[in-house]
Order: C-alpha cells, then structure tokens, then sequence
C-alpha cells in the first residue's frame, strides 16, 4: 500500500504548500511543510519520509542544493522537483543531482498525485528487504540473527531481537503497545499487563546501558520510538 506514506513539502510559498499538503491528506497521505531548506533539513534528520516534494527556489538554498544534500543520506528516497522553470537544460540539472520526476508550475494536483503515486510505487516494486538495519552505531544483521553496538555483539533473546527490528524498521515513528503486541508478539493487547513495558526495559538495559546517546525513546502516551538523539 502507498497510503499513509509520509512526506516531505519543501515549499516556500504558503499557498503552495498548504494546497499540496491538504490535497496529500485528503488521499491519506501524512504531510509536513518545511518553508526552506534549514527547516527541511532538521525535518528530515528527525523524522522517516517516504518521498520529498521540493521547490527548487527557496530563500536560503537551491533546490538542486538541498537534492544533493540529501543524496548523501538516502540514495533512495524518490524526490519530486518543483519549478517555474521548465528548459531542457532545468530539468537536466534536476536529473543530474538526483531528483526523481519534474513538475513545472503552476500544475494540476491530480496530475501531481498521479507523480507521487507513481514514484512510490516504484520504489515499492525495486526495493529489496534489507539484510540489515542500522541507526546511529546500532546494526541488527537479520541474516545472522545478532545485535550490535559500537561494534559489540549484543546478546538478546529471539523476542527481544523481534522486538528491536520491529523498532528499527520503524524508526523515527512513535509505535503503541498495541502496535508491538499485534506485530511481534501476535496478539491482542491487554491494557491490564505490563509485559510490553518489562520488554522495552529489557531492551534498552542491553541496547543504551553505558551510552550516552540513547536510542530507545518513551513517549509518554503514546508508545516508543527509536531515533538517534
């Protein structure tokens, strides 16, 4: 499925953005707005998108700029590029710095949720199951079934290994207890136990014990979150 995908406009026009943004939530996309490229950057660093919509003029930086710099993060991530631009040789430059698709404003928006369905579906079709999960010095080998941080093994039971890859695919997003025990554990959750809680404790005990960056997140409420910072 690619609803309920999240991502990232890089608008500097508020009426750009805001369109784009409501027209993406009422297809069941999630959606945040970064006016340049600062913004975007901390979003970006802070939080797990699925695709990046970008203005290739914002106030602080190119466009082609910002596609560059998250190059160097994600390989992957499909960029849709925006512009009032639309010569050969605009769109070569788009391409050459590793955006997706083009659009030339001003533009249709079902045209435009036709592009991004079509650039998620594509990335959903090429991309292969990872044999390895990795976030800040934290790597999970699925593969060989073993944990490590800064290069050191860590020793942890099969639920507890379950418990963390299901964390590390999700990272950067907040998951409820009654996400874990439906995905890992199989079953219905029951808001009368704290199995869940004594798990997580178990957890982040062999996985942030004697670090000072901790990986594992409360938050309260809500469920856990592992992020880097």
């Amino acid at each position: 499925m690619i609803e309920n995908k999240k991502i990232l406009i890089v608008e500097d026009e508020a009426k750009v953005a805001t369109f784009i943004k409501k027209g993406l939530q009422t297809q069941n996309f999630e959606a945040e707005v970064a006016e340049t490229g600062g913004e975007a950057k901390l979003l970006f660093e802070e939080n797990s998108f699925d695709l990046i919509i970008l203005d290739i003029g914002l106030p602080d930086m190119s466009g082609l700029e910002f596609c560059e710099y998250i190059r160097t993060k994600n390989t992957k991530i499909p960029i849709l590029m925006l512009t009032a631009l639309g010569t050969v040789a605009d769109k070569l430059s788009g391409f050459e710095v590793g955006t997706d698709d083009y659009m030339v404003k001003p533009f249709d928006f079902m045209e435009l949720l036709v592009r991004v369905k079509a650039l998620l579906k594509r990335t959903a079709e090429i991309e292969q199951p990872s044999e390895r999960l990795q976030e800040a010095d934290l790597e999970l080998d699925l593969k060989e079934k073993v944990a490590r941080r800064d290069g050191q093994v860590i020793e942890l039971t099969a639920k507890e290994f379950s418990l963390l890859e299901y964390l590390m695919i999700n990272k950067g997003r907040v998951v409820s207890k009654v996400d874990i025990a439906e995905k890992v554990w199989d079953i219905n959750f029951d808001t009368g136990t704290n199995f869940i809680e004594v798990y997580v404790n178990y957890l982040r005990n062999k996985i942030d014990k004697g670090f000072s960056n901790k990986l594992i997140h409360t938050i309260v409420g809500m469920g856990y979150m592992l992020k880097n910072k």
